[in-house]
């Protein structure tokens, strides 16, 4: 589809429309790689047909930041004239819809799998072996760590259908909760000391993940008691739990799970574990990396300046933007939480990240490297802000640590 301007002089065409089908990689990877497993094993090459079980870490930690450092940047923003048709135009959102059936899809076909006693469907005799298990498992991990992020961009939504949606799209991962706190929680203190979403200065990965992880929980629970009080409920009252929006996105994991192991039995409850641990770690990665160190002041009546560009981390590198539905224009999303993927834009005085967010996951695991980039990217210019009470966008203008020195976008 096309837009023209007011003048009629200019048309404006939306490059990325087919591409967007690409978010339906992560949700149909374990469908797509079991008739290569199945040709392998037929032809013999049995250790290498067991690789494939791993395809989801390897797509995010291999080929993802291989497809972002050929394709590069994606450089296109809609123009304001192209805003609401792009809102309009219901096959972006059915796009993100689709992502839902083919997660659960997934999901079913990888549990009966990882607990078979017989593959001989898939060309090899006996049950899968303990590594293709841990493979299989972490890329229904993978599925559900973007799982999270489709659920946040449909979570953001006015409509009930795409409300729950999100939350059905939570399940699996056990994750229901951040339904609540990243809407109401994390979208007002983002860049602030009492946010326990955005990364301290000088906090590591594995320092972040507990503070973050338990710090949501403890915070969407209170922020829904808050909510059923406000509307004259008592949160306690049992009448009251089909309404908590936290109560009934666990019922969601529960009747799920609980389905799950009445057919496959308790030899599933490794892939749960994994699964869900895996996916929500994934989650917390990219939340480390998308606040880090960035941090709103406080004014004089004791007040928040307020969130602008300069309070998040971007990337604009084109094949992560297709695959998690822009989430790396995170600016914008934060200044229009209610704006659909299709229509953020790559904001200018926004501190950007020299590649995506595939590639610098893989990074924030290994403190030693972090350590030898002076923190993740940008961490030495706002060691300097820290001290000096310099403006974090001249922060990240001065560049990055030794690792990252001179690959940081000046806003």
């Amino acid at each position: 589809m096309t837009a023209e301007s007011t003048d009629n002089t200019m048309e404006w065409q939306d490059r990325k429309r087919r591409l967007w089908l690409m978010g339906l990689v992560f949700p149909t990877l374990v469908l797509t790689v079991t008739p290569f497993i199945w040709a392998m094993n037929q032809l013999g090459w049995y250790p290498a047909s067991q690789v494939l079980f791993w395809i989801g870490p390897i797509l995010l930690y291999v080929v993802m930041p291989t497809l972002d450092l050929r394709f590069g940047a994606d450089g296109q923003n809609p123009p304001d004239e192209a805003t609401q048709w792009l809102e309009d135009d219901k096959y972006y959102r059915y796009c993100t819809y689709a992502f839902v059936p083919l997660q659960y899809l997934s999901v079913i076909a990888a549990a009966l799998t990882f607990t078979a006693p017989n593959l001989s469907w898939l060309g090899q005799d006996g049950p899968l072996s303990w590594p293709a298990k841990i493979g299989l498992a972490l890329s229904i991990g993978a599925l559900g760590g973007v799982g999270i992020n489709t659920a946040h961009e449909m979570g953001h939504k006015k409509e009930s259908l795409e409300r729950w949606l999100s939350k059905i799209s939570l399940a699996p991962t056990g994750y229901g909760h951040f339904y609540i706190e990243h809407n109401r929680g994390h979208h007002v203190r983002v860049a602030t000391p009492e946010d326990p979403s955005s990364a301290r200065f000088g906090e590591m990965f594995w320092e972040f993940l507990p503070r973050s992880v338990f710090g949501s929980l403890r915070s969407a629970l209170r922020l829904e008691a808050q909510r059923i009080r406000r509307r004259g409920g008592n949160p306690w009252n049992p009448k009251t739990y089909l309404f908590n929006d936290a109560l009934n996105a666990w019922l969601m994991t529960v009747v799920l799970w609980a389905a799950l192991l009445a057919v496959c039995g308790p030899a599933l409850i490794p892939f749960l574990i994994i699964q869900a641990v895996f996916g929500i770690t994934l989650l917390e990665a990219v939340n480390y990396l998308e606040h880090y160190g960035l941090l709103r002041q406080k004014k004089a009546n004791g007040r928040y300046e307020r969130c602008t560009p300069e309070h998040s981390w971007n990337s604009d590198h084109i094949v992560t933007n297709v695959l998690l539905y822009h989430l790396q224009r995170h600016s914008d999303h934060h200044a229009n939480p209610t704006r659909r993927y299709q229509t953020l834009r790559s904001m200018d005085g926004s501190p950007n990240l020299p590649c995506g967010y595939g590639t610098l996951i893989g990074l924030t695991y290994f403190p030693p490297l972090v350590a030898q980039a002076d923190g993740p990217p940008g961490a030495g210019a706002l060691r300097r802000r820290h001290h000096t009470g310099q403006h974090a966008t001249a922060a990240a203008r001065e560049g990055a640590g030794p690792l990252w020195r001179g690959r940081v976008m000046a806003a």
